[in-house]
């Protein structure tokens, strides 16, 4: 099996839990306060190595006090950085949760958002057959470094998760991207958003009008609604489906402690399902499944056992 290129940030989250947000020049109290490791990229990839599937942390590593928070955690799990540029700090991502387990990000974005085109080059190529990356990095001002490198790989399936900075990506790299025909994965206010239809199997056949291939729009607890293309995975020789098709995978009920790092392991155990041959629909299930053990604890830490089982049992 090829691997995956995962692409973006690792970062420190700061979980602060409160009662609710405070207005301004209001106060509130913090109930908790913890730091765990997360970040969109650490997120989705800790799916593929639940899964055993083959991939590539690609992640820069800065020092500093978070910097070596994070360097302590990747070698608990027996993860090498993927570079190290200790002369810039790690930021940091601040996660205030609300008593309904809803979170408001505040990010100090430092060199874990930084890239070089070279760097990326530096992984063995010919085992290569996907790439992930979201918009936060793109949105950086090495974003385009990112962007090059992907477009000189088109044959690799690119899994994109624009997150809220859909709408304000440059029109350029949006542009750039959209011509790559990447699978999206966003959630319904996002995909809203940029298409301006509020019904997400109009947004999702909205998006896919712009790249020739699927879309994925997450419902929370609606679960999840699928534009399915019938186009190639991987490199594969045909399609999975045999023609284009809209349906929704139910979400599986879960009590919510909070909502950090859902949308990440929803689409890292895509990415998993589908590397291991499952169709699309199957794939999702079992992403919502993985995505419903996220929410019910606190923090974007997965409950690895659990996840390891669900995998296991593709």
């Amino acid at each position: 099996m090829k691997q995956t290129l995962v692409i973006g940030s690792t970062v420190t989250d700061v979980i602060l839990t409160v009662e609710r947000l405070p207005h301004t020049g209001r106060e509130a109290d913090i109930l908790s306060q913890e730091m765990r490791i997360g970040g969109c990229a650490f997120n989705t990839s800790e799916m593929l190595r639940f899964a055993g599937i083959p991939y590539t942390l690609c992640s820069p590593l800065g020092g500093g006090v978070y910097g070596d928070f994070v360097r302590a955690e990747l070698a608990l799990r027996g993860i090498t950085p993927f570079v190290e540029t200790p002369e810039r700090a790690n930021g940091c991502c601040y996660c205030i949760v609300d008593a309904g387990g809803e979170r408001t990000f505040m990010s100090h974005h430092g060199a874990e958002y930084l890239f070089k085109k070279e760097w990326l080059e530096q992984v063995p190529q010919a085992n290569l057959d996907s790439i992930y990356f979201c918009g936060i990095e793109i949105d950086e001002a090495t974003g385009n470094e990112i962007i090059e490198f992907t477009e000189e790989r088109r044959s690799a399936t690119l899994f994109f998760a624009p997150g809220p900075l859909i709408c304000r990506l440059s029109p350029e790299k949006m542009k750039r991207i959209l011509a790559l025909h990447p699978i999206i994965h966003l959630n319904h206010d996002e995909a809203a958003q940029f298409t301006g239809c509020t019904r997400p199997a109009d947004a999702a056949k909205a998006i896919y009008r712009r790249t020739g291939n699927t879309v994925i729009v997450t419902l929370g607890k609606d679960g999840a609604c699928i534009y399915e293309a019938a186009k190639p995975l991987f490199g594969e020789p045909q399609a999975r489906c045999v023609q284009n098709k809209t349906y929704t995978i139910p979400a599986v009920p879960s009590p919510v402690a909070d909502t950090i790092g859902a949308g990440d392991a929803h689409i890292g155990s895509l990415i998993a399902a589908l590397k291991k041959g499952k169709r699309f629909a199957e794939a999702v299930q079992t992403a919502n499944r993985i995505a419903a053990a996220v929410v019910s604890v606190s923090g974007a830490a997965a409950p690895e056992p659990y996840c390891r089982s669900i995998f296991a049992a593709l």
